[in-house]
């Protein structure tokens, strides 16, 4: 039986901070809806400091921000979106239209279209996350988007150069120098400045993600990617100071980030406590990742492989990091992550910032229903059919009059009987 050797916070205390979250967006959202462009404004004065004559930014200040890069920057964003454009292409292959004929005189098919317009969200207040820009953006472009709008709010009070450069060089046609939940509004509801977009993708704190919750329906989302969470499962191969490592690497990202440790090793378990004072005693980002093992931080000790995979499927992580003798097992038989990290020599960094998988993943447990971003989210798969005898059409209205009787619906019923008149008679001739 697993047992808890570290919590979290009870879960009921996060209930009541996730409805503050809620209350609040709620709030600006209807704000904006109503005010447009001046509750931007408004918004962004009180969150981010920042005015500026347009959110949007001109061709003379993009080129600006790539000019004042070093050449070394440039070279690495270039190599990073360079693999992540590579593994989307691989994955848009996979995707085929198809068409059939069912029965003789009967066919079905599919297309797959890409929505017309997308807004991605570049997380970028706390830390200027350019990764962000070549995982939706760049990704939104290979699956064929006509529009690509992209937001990030600004950095030390101005847009940051890395991830305008980011943005450029990944393909956007409209770039914004907002954050928060107001960017988040302004792309999707559309402003007197901004043509709203059918889909909103990218990660963000909990504010964004919950915006995009009370979006959904009005305009697509990728997933509910909130507050970054790993899960580090980890047996007697792997030691105190790799383990910890990775779960403070992490837990950097917010205070509200959750860092599990899941392991059939009690030595391993019983030491990490002091490895993460150790590490944190030096880390830069101490004082936000301090918090977020505190407070949502957890150590889980397993008697067995099994035991690991079934709790592992109930935590449902965003990342899951498998150091492991057999790192394939977990592969093998897991179901709910958002991503895996198979071996020692691989971690979520290589996977956030340039090995070419996305990294806008599920969290809070939606990993049991969906998988991250990729390609195909922005890939409608949309079905067509065409019936080309009278003899097809009269064969299948027949069918599908009887089922119409049962359902009651008899303006269904006669859809499938006038072609059963028209063109049954023609066979009976």
């Amino acid at each position: 039986m697993a047992i808890y050797l570290k919590t979290s916070k009870p879960q009921e205390v996060k209930a009541e901070i996730n409805a503050q979250v809620r209350d609040t967006v709620t709030n600006i959202l209807d704000d904006i809806a109503k005010r447009g462009d001046a509750a931007v404004r408004d918004y962004s004065t009180k969150f981010d400091k920042w005015t500026p004559a347009s959110f949007r930014l001109s061709k003379e200040e993009i080129d600006a921000c790539i000019a004042s890069l070093s050449e070394e920057a440039l070279i690495d964003i270039r190599f990073a979106q360079e693999q992540i454009k590579r593994f989307a292409q691989i994955q848009k292959s996979a995707l085929r239209d198809i068409e059939i004929e069912t029965l003789p005189g009967v066919v079905l098919g599919h297309k797959n279209l890409p929505v017309n317009s997308v807004g991605c969200y570049i997380p970028g207040g706390k830390y200027p996350l350019v990764a962000s820009a070549h995982m939706s953006v760049l990704t939104a472009k290979v699956a064929g988007v006509k529009r690509v709008i992209a937001a990030a709010p600004p950095f030390e009070g101005k847009p940051s150069p890395a991830i305008v450069a980011a943005m450029h060089l990944a393909g956007a046609d409209e770039i914004y120098c907002m954050g928060g939940v107001q960017a988040i509004a302004a792309m999707a509801l559309g402003t007197e400045q901004i043509e709203p977009v059918d889909m909103i993708v990218g990660p963000g704190n909990a504010f964004v993600a919950e915006a995009k919750r009370q979006l959904f329906g009005r305009v697509g989302i990728d997933l509910l990617a909130g507050p970054t969470e790993t899960l580090i499962i980890a047996d007697d191969t792997c030691d105190a100071e790799l383990a910890v490592a990775d779960l403070l690497g992490q837990a950097e990202h917010g205070p509200n980030s959750p860092a599990i440790l899941l392991t059939n090793s009690r030595a391993l378990a019983e030491t990490v406590p002091a490895e993460i004072e150790r590490q944190l005693a030096k880390l830069p980002t101490a004082p936000i990742a301090r918090v977020a093992w505190e407070e949502y931080g957890e150590i889980i000790l397993c008697d067995s492989y099994e035991e690991m995979v079934k709790e592992a499927d109930r935590i449902a992580s965003e990342h899951v990091q498998v150091m492991t003798k057999d790192p394939d097992y977990f592969l093998h038989n897991m179901t709910n992550y958002g991503a895996l990290f198979l071996g020692h020599r691989t971690n979520v960094s290589y996977g956030d910032k340039v090995i070419g998988t996305n990294h806008t993943l599920p969290t809070g447990k939606a990993a049991r229903y969906t998988g991250g971003l990729w390609v195909g989210k922005f890939i409608k798969t949309c079905t067509y059919q065409r019936v080309t005898t009278d003899e097809a059409s009269a064969m299948i209205g027949e069918y599908c009059s009887r089922l119409c009787a049962i359902e009651g619906f008899a303006g269904h019923k006669e859809q499938a009987d006038i072609r059963v008149r028209r063109y049954g008679k023609k066979k009976a001739a």
